[in-house]
Order: C-alpha cells, then structure tokens, then sequence
C-alpha cells in the first residue's frame, strides 16, 4: 500500500509541477551553471547504494590548487534560496518513481558514514530512504545526529500509512515556516563522525 501511495503522489507532483522544474532548471544554468542536476551516490534499504539526485546549489569554485572550497563559499545566493525552501528536493521524486526511495523515511545521508554508525543506528536502513522523514518535521538539521537516529528508529518501529500522511502536511507546513534548515555555524549539518554507542 505505500508502495502504491509513493508512486501515485510522486506520479502526479512530478506532472503537475512539470512547468517549476522547468523555471528551477533554467534559474540554476543562468545563477549557478550546468549541469543542473546534482548527482550522489546515497546509501538506501539494506545499505543498498543509489544515485539521488536534487536541483545544484552549489558552484564548482575552486582554490589556487584546484581543490573545491567549502560548501559556504559556494552555495550560490539562488541556490540557498533554493534550499531554504526545500526546492532543491524536488527531483528526488524521480528517485521514488524508480523506487529507490520513498515519500517519507529516514533521509539518505553519505556512504562514508555507514561504518560509523552503531547497531541500533543501522536500523534506519530497514526500509527505503525518504524526501523527507520523520526527524525533518522535528528539528531537521537543529537536532543532534543522536537525536535524528533516534527519530528515524522510532519512525522504522512505528510506520504506517497515516503516519506518512501526517509527515506530509507536517512538511509542507515546515518548507513554509523555514524551521531548522541548518545547525548553528553550517551551511547544514556538521559531518557525523560517528559515536561511542554500543548497541
């Protein structure tokens, strides 16, 4: 059933949104340049490696030896506009077409960080990746990442269609509120460096 649910909604958001897409597209090759698409291999259910893709916010600027700057120095003006309001997420309903992943479940994060986490951590592997999930609608980036795993451990223990439902409504009233799009001193979060945790 939420199979069905993710292909349906993401189905008909990526028809009627079509024109955005278009508009997104053309602001990000004239603001920040090509490719429009930006490209990451994201780990999904089981650890099972994906290609997500979003909308680029971010400039290739480089430094005196070639090596890319931070991401605050080249996150582009439109491309934090783009973020602040959740835009940049768009394309990852192709993503949940594909069935890579879903509507709602924990966010894909790096693949660096899968030796890191603790067995209890892991858990949030046991099903498909989310656009958005249940720690983003309680925090998102202002949380811990102790507070984020555990958010997306009780969502795994506690899914189901209603709750994905809420999670929705919830969202859509977060991209308008603006609430925790970064931690304190990051464009978003600080890197996790993984934990002393034994689970």
């Amino acid at each position: 059933m939420k199979r069905l649910f993710d292909i349906t909604l993401a189905l008909f958001c990526l028809a009627v949104l079509s024109p955005i897409f278009l508009i997104i597209a053309i602001k990000i090759r004239y603001h920040v340049g090509s490719p429009v698409i930006f490209r990451q291999k994201r780990p999904g259910k089981g650890g099972k490696i994906f290609e997500m893709i979003k909308f680029r916010s971010m400039n290739d600027s480089r430094d005196e030896n070639g090596v890319l700057l931070p991401d605050g120095q080249r996150l582009t003006k439109f491309g934090s506009k783009l973020r602040n309001s959740s835009l940049d997420e768009l394309p990852e309903l192709w993503n949940v077409v594909k069935g890579d992943m879903s509507l709602v479940g924990p966010r894909p994060l790096l693949v660096q960080y899968l030796p890191l986490y603790s067995n209890e951590q892991k858990r949030r592997h046991e099903v498909r990746p989310g656009v958005t999930g249940w720690a983003q609608v309680n925090g998102r980036n202002s949380l811990s990442w102790e507070e984020k795993f555990k958010l997306d451990v009780w969502y795994v223990d506690n899914r189901s269609l209603w709750l994905d439902i809420k999670i929705l409504f919830l969202t859509i009233k977060k991209v308008f509120v603006k609430e925790g799009i970064s931690a304190e001193g990051h464009v978003t979060i600080e890197p996790f460096k993984g934990n002393n945790e034994d689970a």
